[in-house]
């Protein structure tokens, strides 16, 4: 985080100085600035640094500086960091396996998470590409109400994948589908 520079960090010859008031003060010396802020008994933080003189201000840096990391900490906490999570099916997955890893899909978009659902193919399977395909359809039909396709199903070598994302009110789908089964 870029800090700001108090006092005699400054290297500017002349500011635009801002009083504790928060009154355009004018463009003075760096010297003058200091003397004024030393008068008030406060720093003198240099809030815009890439201005034209560079702008100042009077005020008490440490409560200044607390707020500001307590702004940024909050901000930090109200992130997520979306994550991909991949369920892998086979080309003869049974209906029960198959809702099984559905359910896992849903789970992990309820989390606000990507889901990357992958068909892998072995030995003489992969003859067969078509039933990946549809298979990924069926998911993409059982879920059409909660996801939005990123990537639609493409075939890379003995796999076929296709990434979807949670709709952006996915909390909001699943209680009105939960209120209706009730």
């Amino acid at each position: 985080m870029l800090k700001e520079k108090i006092n005699n960090q400054i290297r500017a010859r002349s500011v635009r100085l801002i009083s504790e008031q928060g009154k355009q003060v004018g463009v003075i010396s760096l010297t003058e600035a200091l003397s004024v802020a030393e008068k008030a008994g406060l720093d003198l933080v240099e809030i815009s640094p890439n201005a034209n003189p560079p702008v100042c201000k009077i005020m008490d840096f440490g409560p200044y500086h607390y707020q500001k990391e307590r702004k940024l900490r909050e901000s930090r906490k109200k992130q997520h960091i979306v994550q991909t999570k991949e369920v892998k099916f086979g080309p003869n997955t049974e209906e029960h396996d198959y809702n099984f890893k559905k359910n896992n899909a849903l789970r992990f978009l309820k989390q606000h998470n990507k889901v990357k659902f992958t068909v892998r193919f072995r030995g003489r399977q992969l003859a067969h590409k078509d039933i990946g395909f549809k298979l990924l359809d069926r998911i993409k039909e059982d879920l059409k109400d909660l996801i939005e396709i990123d990537s639609p199903a493409k075939s890379e070598g003995r796999t076929i994948s296709m990434i979807a994302s949670p709709k952006k009110d996915i909390d909001n789908i699943l209680e009105k589908l939960n209120s209706e089964e009730e």
